[in-house]
């Protein structure tokens, strides 16, 4: 039966197309991608209302509520609402996946964290998981035990924050969850009491195989959720610190990646012009050694794939050696590395070189044995693409001579270095005009003639990047090639200095300099590239 709300709409059968729905019943249509949610209205309104009525409140009076509803015909379920609102509702439509994708980046599942901590008590967790568990919002908000509920939502909560790692860092009275968010962390959640501290490490022990009772010695262990409909694996170490065990969690969505980097080249990741034609050219050599350095997290692994998928062909075959592969890359060889079982990189890329391979990817240089085996197989017609940690372009030569590698074959081996570090873009849905100070310019070395010409940008914060003003991050990077001249130079064992002014010469652009170009062409802020980049 028809019901009449109090804008004197009648309810009537539902359509497919949103907007037209809400034309012929004669209700607003509410366009999402525009929407900003009022934080206090979605505070005041349980969050397993929302998911379960699919709507989102737009405003609230004495009198009225009006919602952003998903189909305003179902009169039963409208009804309910009204009675558990308490005031009459005023109806707008929107799209039921614009819905759906407020609720899950908004606020609520970051309050199902907040709620799981409430009213703490301490509780035996029973174990009877087989196989992987499914990780919804509604399953946790259902699930009865405290403990299973909060690590759970951390999770989750996690997921959709594109957190990449969980920090669980125990204190002396409190116990502090973060979110590794574009390499940066933050704090999840209000701090937890230090009583419930062991139950938390348990859970997570149980979930990862790893021993319970042993809390005196690091443990490693992995397992895998189901989350809408796609399998995630997380990687759990717990180390014993002074106030009790601490653990980081690595988030691995090897689906949502493999979709990415289906289309993975060099264009995506950031590279400006120049290096991007440098370096397509170096990866199309037919030998020599690719090198890539920079720190831990610098996105070394994610450039090389993507060198490797722009020249994999069905003519070539490709082997990598990794610790460990944490992306799978179709039609391409991939070996992790064991070295309990004996399967170090050295033994590894020996046995590559007996399986016939035209390119190999080694994921990181770690000792002589090693160096010396990559050398020789980019000088034995192999094109190798490596790693190793080094500062910039001029550093890794020192690291190779540390680890006695031949001078002369080492340079006659290598093709270029790209050193390179990640910066976090401004999300493109908050950016504004920022005002930097004469003095801010000086200090990051840029010339104030050419930044009078230039506007420069921030991220105010908004639902799309958490409140953060950033969202994802992009390479900067500095390329040196090894010509004529800077061989001879290395050869000579010349100064770095001097190296670094001859490669300036040839053009050479330093990380600085590509750091500075992404603030001036609006990507990025001075504050984030101070973080990456020193100036010279």
């Amino acid at each position: 039966m028809a019901k009449q709300y109090s804008n004197g709409t009648v309810a009537a059968a539902p359509e497919t197309d949103s907007a037209a729905l809400a034309e012929r019943l004669g209700l607003s249509y509410v366009n999402l991608a525009l929407f900003r949610v009022d934080p206090d209205l979605f505070r005041s309104i349980p969050v397993e209302w929302m998911l379960r009525y699919e709507f989102v409140p737009e405003s609230r009076t004495e009198k009225t509520m009006t919602i952003i509803c998903a189909d305003p015909t179902d009169v039963v379920r409208l009804d309910e609402l009204e009675l558990l609102v308490g005031v009459p509702l005023r109806l707008k439509v929107g799209s039921r996946t614009a819905i759906h994708d407020i609720l899950q980046k908004s606020e609520s599942s970051q309050r199902v964290l907040d709620e799981a901590t409430e009213d703490f008590r301490m509780q035996l967790v029973s174990e009877d998981e087989d196989g992987e568990e499914t990780l919804t919002i509604d399953r946790i908000t259902q699930d009865a035990s405290p403990i299973i509920k909060l690590v759970d939502s951390i999770l989750f909560n996690a997921i959709q924050r594109r957190a990449s790692d969980i920090h669980i860092e125990t204190q002396e009275h409190v116990v502090l969850i973060k979110y590794r968010i574009d390499g940066v962390l933050y704090q999840a959640m209000d701090p937890i009491d230090k009583r419930h501290h062991g139950t938390i490490i348990s859970r997570i022990k149980v979930m990862s195989e790893l021993d319970i009772a042993e809390k005196r010695i690091p443990q490693d262990g992995r397992f895998k959720l189901r989350v809408r409909g796609r399998t995630i694996d997380f990687r759990v170490s717990i180390m014993p610190t002074v106030h009790g065990e601490d653990a980081v969690i690595r988030i691995l969505d090897k689906e949502s990646a493999n979709a990415e980097f289906k289309s993975l080249n060099l264009e995506v990741l950031g590279f400006d012009a120049e290096t991007k034609k440098k370096l397509r050219k170096f990866i199309r050599e037919p030998y020599g050694m690719v090198l890539v350095t920079g720190p831990t997290g610098s996105g070394k692994t994610t450039t090389l794939y993507a060198c490797l998928s722009e020249i994999q062909t069905v003519e070539d075959k490709i082997v990598t050696i990794e610790d460990p592969v944490e992306y799978q890359l179709r039609g391409i060889t991939q070996i992790p590395v064991n070295e309990k079982k004996g399967l170090t990189f050295a033994r590894g890329l020996r046995s590559i070189l007996r399986h016939d391979p035209d390119k190999i990817m080694v994921g990181e240089i770690r000792d002589e044995e090693t160096a010396q085996i990559a050398v020789q197989s980019a000088l034995t017609g192999h094109l190798v693409f490596t790693t190793v940690h080094a500062n910039n372009v001029v550093d890794v030569l020192g690291r190779f001579l540390n680890m006695k590698v031949d001078l002369y074959n080492f340079v006659s081996a290598l093709n270029c270095i790209l050193a390179q570090r990640l910066v976090r873009k401004i999300c493109v849905h908050c950016r504004e005009v920022a005002t930097v100070t004469p003095d801010e310019i000086r200090e990051a070395g840029i010339d104030p003639e050419l930044a009078h010409g230039h506007t420069f940008y921030q991220g105010r914060g908004c639902l799309e990047c958490d409140g953060t003003g950033f969202h994802g991050r992009m390479a900067i990077a500095e390329l040196l090639d090894l010509s004529d001249r800077i061989r001879g130079l290395i050869l000579e064992r010349r100064p770095a200095a001097e190296i670094k002014k001859a490669a300036k010469d040839e053009g050479m652009a330093f990380l600085r300099d590509a750091a500075l170009a992404k603030v001036l062409e609006g990507w990025t802020t001075l504050k984030e590239i101070n973080k990456v980049t020193f100036v010279d």
